[in-house]
Order: structure tokens, then C-alpha cells, then sequence
């Protein structure tokens, strides 16, 4: 852990950006019907049927720039995975 911290401490070189990147799988979901508003005295109300999938995101994060990059994708697989991690450079 010591050695990923070092080099984040190091200065910004522009040759050579560090980049962070987010491996925790995310998936862009949508409700199959809108939830029911809360009225007074009733919470919300939401139908538990699957959801609709709408793809999945990958991040990436420059840490000294604080520049973010979101691509999603229609799955996560290793082609995925390699486009977006040379797209960061």
C-alpha cells in the first residue's frame, strides 16, 4: 500500500500521467415501470420486477489532474476493459 501512496505523491509529469482506475463493476439500471410518488402518510412505492439493463460504466480518474473519464459500455469484458484503459493515456 506504502508503494501505491509513493506514487501518488510524486509531482505531476505529463510523459507519464498516473491514472486511477475504478475495477468495481457497475450496472446502469432503469425501473420496468415508474415508482409510485410518496403522498402524505405513504412512502414511495416501487415494483420489484428485474430491471431494465442499460450497459455498464467503467471510470478512470487522472489523481493529479482530477481529470474523470466515464465510458459505458454494453458489458464488461476484457476487450472493454483494454479499450478504455488506453483511451486514458
Amino acid at each position: 500500500m506504502e508503494a501505491v501512496l509513493d506514487t501518488y505523491a510524486q509531482p505531476y509529469d505529463a510523459s507519464r500521467p498516473v491514472i486511477c482506475f475504478d475495477e468495481t463493476s457497475y450496472q446502469l439500471l432503469d425501473h420496468v415501470r415508474e415508482p409510485w410518488p410518496p403522498v402524505p402518510g405513504i412512502p414511495a412505492r416501487v415494483d420489484h420486477e428485474q430491471a431494465v439493463r442499460h450497459g455498464e460504466f467503467l471510470r478512470g480518474l487522472r489523481t493529479l489532474t482530477g481529470q474523470r473519464t466515464v465510458t459505458v459500455t454494453e458489458r464488461r469484458g476484457n476487450a472493454e476493459f483494454a479499450a478504455q484503459l488506453q483511451s486514458l493515456e
